[in-house]
Parts: structure tokens; C-alpha cells; sequence
């Protein structure tokens, strides 16, 4: 169980610290409304995970139940995917652009819990990488595959919440570190595309 947890775990928290749209949103609202509003964006974003951990524990668990060899396409399918992932990370532009003028209005927190949750449960890629992901660490194929997949949704939570909610508290000194380094884009860019082939060898292997 740990040989699978502690590699999804790291994996999981490197892909999660590396510069996209969510935690960029975070970071805006912790600038330009507080702390305490990044937070809540934060906790919108990861309550919508709920939604993607159920979709793929039902929908794969029962591909599982009916055949092994559908289950060892969609591995496959992952790793293929992640392989595209790290090519696409592999072709963009490295520099983080951070624009305070994107957080808007100040908005009540209950709008930022719902938009936070909405940006997560609507967005089709994080149900893909989702797919992808999630069924390559499964420590018992043959055992409950749901409680495993809802443990890995609950790690891939806390980890993502605790780390959002960081950006939200600390927004102003990340923002001034990125202005006075503004070539840390492509740190983060390679550490995506290591983080991304890594988990495409490990559930090949």
C-alpha cells in the first residue's frame, strides 16, 4: 500500500506547487481580496475533486469488474496521456503571468467557494488527468477499488488544499518573488515534465 501512496503522494504534490490556472487563481484572490478569500477559493477548488475521484472510482471499478484487459487499456491509455501532457508542458511558454486585475470585484465567499467548485467539476481536462492518474496507484486491483480510489481522492484533497491555502496566506511575498525572478517559469516548466514522465514509467512498469 505505501510503495503505491508515497510515489502518488510526491507525485501529486509536485503537479500540484507547479504554476497552472488553479493555483494562479488562488494566488490572485489572496492578492487582491485576502487571505481568508484565497482560502476559499482554495476550498471551492478542491471540494469539485469530490466529483472527479466518484466518477472515475464507480466508472473503473466496474470496468475492472468486467475485464482486466479494459483495465490494462486505460493504464495504458494514462500513460500515453501523461506522455502528452509532458510534451505539451515540454512546448509552452515558461513564464508565469500573474495579472492582479483577474481577481475582480471583491465577491462574498460564498461566490468564491462556488466559482472555485465550479471551475474544478467543469473543466474536462481535470476529469481526464484524473482518469489517467488515479488508476496506475492502485495498490489491490482485485480488493475494494472504490475505498481505494476515494483514499487517493482524499490524499490528492489535503495535499492540494493545504498547499492552496499556503499561496492564499503567503500571496503577496510569492507574487513579489516571482516579479524579482521572473526565469522561475522554467524551473517549474521542467519539473512538470520530469513529474509527468515519471508517473507515465511508473504505471508502464
Amino acid at each position: 500500500m505505501l510503495e503505491q501512496i508515497i510515489p502518488f503522494l510526491t507525485a501529486s504534490i509536485l503537479l500540484t506547487i507547479s504554476p497552472g490556472p488553479d493555483i494562479i487563481y488562488v494566488l490572485v484572490q489572496g492578492m487582491t481580496n485576502g487571505k481568508k478569500y484565497g482560502v476559499m477559493t482554495a476550498f471551492g477548488l478542491v471540494s469539485g475533486i469530490i466529483v472527479h475521484t466518484s466518477l472515475v472510482a464507480f466508472g473503473i471499478s466496474a470496468i475492472l469488474k468486467q475485464s482486466e484487459i479494459l483495465f490494462l487499456i486505460i493504464k495504458l491509455f494514462g500513460a500515453g496521456y501523461l506522455l502528452y501532457l509532458a510534451y505539451q508542458v515540454y512546448k509552452s511558454d515558461p513564464s508565469i503571468k500573474v495579472n492582479s486585475e483577474n481577481g475582480g470585484l471583491k465577491k462574498g465567499l460564498s461566490s468564491l467557494y462556488k466559482r472555485g467548485f465550479l471551475m474544478n467539476v467543469l473543466n474536462p481536462k481535470v476529469a481526464i488527468f484524473f482518469l489517467a492518474f488515479f488508476p496506475g496507484f492502485l495498490w489491490e486491483p482485485s480488493g475494494n477499488t472504490v475505498a481505494q480510489f476515494y483514499l487517493l481522492g482524499f490524499l490528492f484533497m489535503l495535499q492540494a488544499f493545504l498547499i492552496f491555502s499556503t499561496v492564499a496566506v503567503l500571496a503577496g511575498k510569492i507574487s513579489g518573488y516571482l516579479q524579482k525572478h521572473p526565469h522561475s517559469g522554467v524551473v517549474f516548466k521542467w519539473l512538470q515534465v520530469i513529474v509527468f514522465l515519471g508517473i507515465a514509467g511508473f504505471i508502464l512498469i
